[in-house]
């Protein structure tokens, strides 16, 4: 499937949301995380039960990319079409695209609110980049709605998970946190190079962790790494970790 194709209207993805998303930067048509992108939609299909075309996959994303610019990349897979109401097909066929849109980079720290909405960690998909995506849309009208940046997301336990569209991270000590997979967070690509580069501790804590916190962080693989300079009516300021950190992201 190409952009210009008409998306069929039975798409399983188009009517349940059954389906996976990867979103990577492209840097003058090189993606530098890529094979983790990969990785990670490979390893989504494998718990959706969904065949994945790895090589198929890597065309489509390098055919996308632009050859000059900083791009976002989507690569977009869908469960394919057909079945009744719930069920799939005997025999699965996805759809597989990928698109390219320009990413500038954040120029100034990020803004905060903490969202009414919640991740429910219950859920195998809240471990996976779905096309079942509304929860995070809803936390970052909330936002958008209260003036700031993005959304905290905490969990159904009222324990801090992410924010609408990035993992989340804080200084206590000098130590780096942030939440476990099990409450509810995304596994991020830039949320595990951080993680390879420096000792993290993953934990579950309620918003009362970032009130001792020192400075507190967002990562994805479009933003690399964003200080918060605000979070509700707590401000932070520069903090020499998160520039030192920053910087060995963006090497």
């Amino acid at each position: 499937m190409t952009p210009d194709d008409a998306m069929p209207l039975d798409d399983r993805g188009l009517l349940l949301g059954d389906g996976l998303f990867e979103t990577m930067l492209a840097l003058d048509g090189t993606l530098p995380h890529m094979a983790a992108h990969l990785d990670r939609m490979a390893a989504g299909c494998e718990v959706l039960n969904l065949p994945f075309a790895r090589d198929e996959a890597e065309r489509l994303v390098r055919a996308a990319a632009p050859a000059g610019g900083r791009f976002a990349v989507r690569l977009t897979l869908t469960a394919g079409s057909g079945g009744r109401g719930l069920d799939r097909p005997a025999a699965t066929v996805p759809r597989l695209f990928a698109t390219a849109a320009p990413s500038a980079p954040p120029t100034t720290p990020a803004t905060l609110i903490v969202a009414e909405t919640r991740r429910n960690e219950g859920s195998p998909t809240a471990r996976l980049k779905t096309l079942a995506y509304l929860d995070n849309v809803l936390a970052r009208a909330e936002a958008r709605a209260a003036g700031a940046d993005e959304a905290l997301m905490l969990n159904n336990r009222g324990e801090v998970a992410s924010a609408g569209a990035a993992n989340l991270f804080w200084i206590e000590g000098g130590r780096l946190f942030t939440p476990r997979l099990d409450c509810g967070a995304l596994a991020g690509i830039t949320r595990a190079r951080l993680m390879a580069l420096r000792p993290v501790e993953e934990l579950a804590a309620g918003l009362e962790a970032l009130d001792r916190a020192e400075a507190v962080f967002l990562t994805n693989s479009l933003i690399g790494l964003r200080p918060v300079s605000r979070l509700g009516a707590r401000t932070f300021g520069e903090h020499p970790l998160v520039e030192q950190l920053r910087a060995l992201l963006d090497c």
